[in-house]
Parts: C-alpha cells; structure tokens; sequence
C-alpha cells in the first residue's frame, strides 16, 4: 500500500473542517456577481466553471465513498474526463447562485457522510484509473484539500491553505 494510504484521521475532524471550510468561503463566493463568475480567461476555466468540476468532484466522490465503504477490502474505481463533464454540463450558462446553493449543499451531505463512515470501512482502499492504492479515509480527507485548491483559484486573497498534491496519476 501506499505512503498516501497510511495516514490516520479522524473522520469527525475531516467532516467539520468540510463544514468550516464552507462557512468561511459561502459570504465570499456569494459576494461574486454573475458577470464576474462568468468571465473566462484562455484556455482557463471561468469561476462558474470551477464550481461546475467542484460540483463534479462532489458527485463523483460520493460514489468513491459509499462504493469503498461496501467494498470487501479494495475498490477498482473509474476516473473521469473533467474537461469533458465540465463543458458538456454547460456550467458557463448556469446561474452563479443555483451552482453555488447546490454545491453548498451537496458538501454538507458530504460532511454528513464523511462522518458517519463506519470506524471499519477506513481501511479498505480503492485505486481510480489504475493508481496506485489509497485509503477510504485518505480518499475523505483529500477531498477536502482538492476543495481548498480550487476555492483558492476562485478567491486568491482569501485565507485559505490547502495540502492537495495530485497523487492519483502519478
């Protein structure tokens, strides 16, 4: 198994930094007015954009979770095309506030799942694509790390620190 499959947490701890994550940046992403999520630097994603692969990490993340907690031991999971899912959901013409009000609420399901995973499914690992092999409870708390990177590209001046490191295609 791997370094990134070693790492001990507490799950209580994973899901409120979720939940204080969201309190922190929900006035901060809301304060953005439609126009100003929309615009899109070349060959960038818009801020709505970024929500939008948020919004599709959440999902796909969800099924990472629940399908590792069933699993007997180890999962062999699919990755996915993000560039693909993100433009073919036309993120770019959906209103700022509906992607903000269901990735708000999407997290808190989330964090509500993160802790609630039964102490004995932590163990069990998955690997996406053909990765190498992680933990259930290294696959919770990266995923609040990969929030943090991104919420960072849509609120630079914000105070928010992020530990993610894309270990999965490596």
């Amino acid at each position: 198994m791997s370094e990134w499959g070693k790492k001990s947490i507490d799950m209580k701890q994973t899901a409120d930094a979720l939940l204080t994550v969201l309190e922190e940046v929900l006035p901060l992403l809301k304060a953005i007015p439609d126009d100003v999520a929309a615009v899109k630097p070349v060959g960038k994603w818009s801020k709505k954009e970024i929500v939008g692969h948020l919004l599709d990490s959440a999902s796909n993340n969800q099924h990472k979770f629940v399908r590792t907690m069933q699993a007997e031991g180890h999962l062999d999971f699919v990755g996915y095309a993000q560039d693909f899912w993100v433009s073919s959901q036309q993120y770019q013409t959906e209103s700022w506030e509906n992607l903000i009000t269901f990735w708000e609420a999407f997290n808190r399901h989330l964090a509500h799942v993160i802790r609630h995973t039964p102490e004995s499914t932590l163990s069990n690992t998955i690997s996406i694509n053909g990765s190498q092999s992680f933990t259930l409870a290294f696959i919770m708390e990266d995923y609040v790390e990969h929030l943090k990177h991104h919420l960072k590209q849509i609120l630079p001046d914000a105070a928010i620190e992020s530990a993610f490191a894309n270990v999965y295609n490596t």
